[in-house]
């Protein structure tokens, strides 16, 4: 509602939604293909997948939802597939499923290694990797990366890539110790490996940590995955070769556990650079992280009451493009901070915001966008201190919130001025 003007616009948004035409399809399909068209101004670009539910247990009201982990939590889950450039500039969300449990099957008793991989939720992770390949074919010019958490460790992704020749690349965190072909296991494979080098970092407070200085080992090595086994008539899968990369960390502090990561992708790491490289790749994933606490703290998508599923879904992508939004300018003020901030923010924006924060008017030629980042995270919070980092998405999305206000505001004082003039 504080979106509208009025209640004339809130019930067109309702209407709009409540639309049988409007689907999330629908509305996702223009900024989908934006997306692409920005991914091909780049030579490497990471698909990173996630999931995340969507809890919707205070609205009992609305209808068509299902249970989350246990019945009585009601909800429904949310599959993106982000497009982010090795530099962390979010180019697009490409993809998305969205889906919900159903009351009478959740918890079925049926093994899940008894169930085919297409009568599981985690075929989402083979229809991703599916869809990005789909995507490579029409940007020759890009190397597509499909990125994921440890939840994507399924063979069946690793055969998907092997049949199509890798012409996608995989990167996702080991979550299962497997059988490798020669009788050994993963993790003792490549534990033995010998070290590559060192990586250092700064590890933040966490978990009522403090923070640390942390080295860690690097090893790689190529090895050649036993195929799972799966029931039925279900052809059996071949054996796929891939890189396991571990980066473990030395010393870590009495009683603390190690940060360490085990990564498996089909790209080679024969060198510290090559392994270094997937290491710093695997970090983008945060991103869609970033994207998740975006959507639900900035966006509060989970306080939506759109009384059907039905209207709820297309809110929902409409949302999913306005947090792309914020991030994108999050990122792209630190990557391309002497860019015009007009590659961005319409006139009546950045005027507004210049107007406001500086007390004076606006100038003629439209100030950086790391300039007109900074005076809107401040109306968010932001400091702007010689000491202080960049601003972090938080300050953004409540900045840019005052931000329509402040160009109402102008606006408005124009239009009076203009009625006075004419009286």
């Amino acid at each position: 509602p504080t979106a509208c003007n009025g209640w004339a616009e809130i019930q067109g948004a309702y209407r709009f939604f409540d639309n049988e035409k409007v689907t999330a399809e629908k509305v996702l399909a223009p900024h989908g293909q934006a997306t692409v068209d920005r991914i091909r101004a780049h030579r490497l670009v990471c698909c990173i997948e996630d999931t995340s539910e969507l809890d919707y247990t205070g609205h009992p009201q609305t209808a068509g939802l299902g249970p989350l982990n246990y019945k009585r939590r009601r909800g429904l889950y949310l599959h993106p597939t982000l497009a982010v450039t090795p530099d962390r500039l979010c180019l697009g969300v490409l993809a998305h499923h969205m889906w919900v449990r159903d009351d009478v099957t959740h918890g079925d008793p049926t093994p899940r290694k008894a169930r085919a991989i297409e009568d599981k939720e985690s075929i989402r992770w083979v229809d991703g990797y599916r869809g990005v390949l789909k995507l490579a074919a029409d940007l020759p010019d890009t190397k597509l990366i499909y990125m994921a958490d440890r939840e994507a460790d399924i063979y069946e992704v690793f055969v998907e890539a092997h049949e199509s020749g890798n012409r996608v690349d995989l990167l996702i965190r080991s979550m299962n110790d497997r059988s490798l072909a020669g009788g050994t296991k993963l993790r003792a494979s490549v534990g033995q490996a010998p070290v590559l080098g060192l990586v250092e970092f700064d590890l933040p407070p966490r978990d009522k940590q403090p923070g640390r200085h942390v080295v860690q080992e690097l090893r790689a090595v190529r090895c050649t995955l036993k195929a799972s086994k799966r029931k039925g008539n279900t052809p059996k899968l071949p054996n796929v070769t891939v890189t396991a990369v571990l980066a473990r960390e030395k010393n870590p502090p009495a009683g603390v556990e190690g940060v360490q990561w085990l990564l498996l992708t089909t790209r080679l790491a024969t060198t510290l650079a090559e392994a270094e490289q997937i290491l710093e790749l695997y970090l983008c994933r945060w991103q869609i992280e970033i994207y998740f606490r975006i959507l639900k703290s900035g966006c509060t998508i989970e306080k939506l009451q759109m009384e059907t599923l039905e209207r709820l879904k297309p809110a929902l992508a409409l949302y999913m493009i306005i947090a792309w939004r914020v991030l994108f300018v999050t990122m792209l003020g630190r990557q391309y901070p002497n860019l015009p901030c007009d590659v961005v923010f319409a006139t009546e924006e950045w005027q507004a915001v210049y107007i406001v924060t500086k007390r004076k008017p606006a100038p003629n030629k439209p100030p950086s966008l790391s300039a007109m980042v900074a005076m809107i995270a401040q109306w968010g919070g932001y400091t702007n201190r010689k000491s202080d980092g960049l601003p972090g998405p938080k300050t953004i999305w409540i900045g840019l919130q005052r931000v329509k206000d402040f160009a109402r505001g102008i606006a408005a004082q124009k239009d009076i001025q203009g009625r006075t003039c004419v009286e």
